[in-house]
């Protein structure tokens, strides 16, 4: 029986379409990076996970493996820019020997520097070449054109990685990784690459160099994290968003209610969408046997700034208080000094978030504020610790740090002392049940979203215990549950994580 040639050449041409096709799904889209939320990473990951099993035993074909995966995902995120994440890696692991090597002090201080500085500068280029130009041309009064720049996804996280690599090389708390596949497999690990955690490496290399696998424990525990995170990102963020993108996007059009309540919902709405991000990254790696730490722990249970510091984004502030807040002097130099670092510490904070004068200012704000709570401390030692006191200092701390996140989320800083004034300005309490009756769904996840951040952790472990240690049929009981979830709630298009602009 012979083919038709109509048939081989129709064969050929569906052939290509496929082929065709399957590449731009593979290729980098820069409208459409690529998320942990979205349904091609989940594919690769499932796809990849057999081999990097079977590969497991043997280190130097697992860490090929890996970096080599985890350079597809950056480039299907930031296109071409893993070309510069290659590089900054083989500079970086090049100086680091060079500091184990160079046996006088300064000269190892030279090389140290060298580091920081070609890496500050490269993401400053990205990062604040055209807000300076900005500036600059603002006190000149010139004509400015700013530079067609594109930010690389995530270059501020692996760049505090790197810094942290090469002066804990310079200290001697870590020895300069054996070959550059390694320190590269650290730089670029594709569960913390583009939004964090900031691992550090005197914490994730001896893991690497231990290659253990992954327990049960770490797998299911891991996937417990992946459920959360999707959940907190795909079902309630991404949700609660859009109603706060309205109030934002055109924030003179509505009441100090409603203003009010995108407020509290974008206060709740970039915690879900970050720890969510930070939950699913956790999840990734603890299946593939890596422990990354914890990087949110409750924040808004906070009484005071210094504690909200110590539960948000935690591998950042545990960043800057180690590389920038103790080398400035910490707390050593006096009452003085230290009210300047801690102001300096924040401020250098809020302007890594973001180019722009409203980070600056978000950032100085936390500065000032925990200076005050440091400056009142001896009063406040004095006040009785009972329900009545608690209450207020984590109601001021809620609303203080609810405030400033305007700044984090309007256009601009004229547009976010416009919301603030709109709430205190144009506020009338018998708005409140009218509200709720014309977006009950909205209210409904809002409230339980806060009974959920206030039920003690004891709760949360003893049900990711029960997940853990549950048989598979519940396993995958919940897993359908909240992939139903997703499905009910998602909106029209995959919504980006906020802190991918970082």
């Amino acid at each position: 029986m012979t083919i038709p040639m109509l048939d081989i050449d129709n064969l050929i041409h569906n052939g290509r379409i496929a082929l065709g096709n399957i590449w731009n799904m593979l290729a980098y889209d820069p409208t459409a990076p690529m998320l942990f939320s979205s349904g091609l990473f989940w594919l690769l990951f499932i796809l990849i996970l057999p081999v990097y099993v079977a590969l497991k035993s043997s280190k130097p074909k697992m860490v090929f493996f890996v970096v080599l995966f985890s350079l597809y995902f950056y480039y299907k995120s930031s296109g071409l820019f893993f070309l510069m994440l290659i590089a900054t890696s083989y500079i970086d692991w090049l100086i680091s020997w060079r500091i184990r090597k160079t046996e006088s002090r300064g000269g190892k201080k030279a090389w140290m520097w060298l580091s920081i500085c070609v890496s500050l500068s490269i993401l400053g280029y990205f990062k604040y070449a055209n807000f300076f130009l900005w500036n600059w041309n603002q006190m000149v009064e010139g004509n400015f054109q700013p530079l067609d720049i594109i930010l690389p996804v995530g270059i501020s996280f692996y760049t505090f990685q790197s810094i942290s690599y090469v002066v804990d090389v310079y200290k001697e708390r870590i020895k300069p990784t054996r070959n550059w596949i390694d320190y590269l497999f650290f730089l670029s690990f594709f569960p913390a690459l583009v939004a964090g955690p900031i691992v550090r490496a005197d914490y994730f290399l001896p893991q690497l160099a231990k290659n253990e696998r992954a327990t049960k424990e770490m797998i299911w525990g891991g996937l417990w994290l992946i459920i959360l995170g999707i959940l907190k990102k795909a079902v309630i963020a991404d949700y609660i968003a859009q109603y706060n993108d309205l109030i934002f996007n055109d924030p003179q059009l509505y009441t100090g209610v409603q203003t009010l309540m995108g407020v509290l919902g974008y206060t709740m709405q970039i915690y879900c969408d970050f720890s969510g991000y930070s939950d699913m990254a956790i999840g990734l790696a603890l299946i593939m046997g890596f422990h990354l730490g914890i990087n949110f722990n409750a924040p808004y249970q906070s009484r005071n700034l210094t504690e909200f510091w110590r539960r948000w984004h935690i591998s950042l502030s545990s960043w800057l208080r180690d590389y920038l807040y103790i080398p400035l002097g910490g707390n050593r130099k006096g009452t003085f000094r230290t009210y300047v670092n801690n102001f300096l510490t924040m401020l250098i904070g809020g302007l890594w978030h973001g180019a722009a004068w409203k980070f600056v200012f978000w950032g100085a704000m936390h500065g000032v504020g925990l200076a005050v709570h440091k400056a009142c401390q001896p009063i406040l030692r004095k006040i009785p610790d009972n329900f009545f006191t608690v209450f207020i200092s984590w109601a001021l701390t809620f609303i203080y740090v609810s405030l400033l996140w305007v700044f984090f989320r309007a256009a601009s800083f004229e547009e976010s002392i416009l919301i603030i004034k709109n709430i205190f300005v144009d506020f009338d309490w018998w708005q409140l049940p009218q509200f709720a009756q014309a977006r009950p769904e909205w209210c409904i996840m809002m409230v339980l979203l806060i009974i959920c951040h206030f039920l003690p952790q004891s709760w949360g472990d003893a049900m990711e215990r029960f997940f853990v240690r549950s048989p598979w049929v519940v396993k995958l009981g919940i897993f359908i549950i909240a992939v139903q979830l997703v499905i009910e709630f998602m909106t029209s298009e995959v919504a980006p994580f906020i802190y991918f602009q970082f």
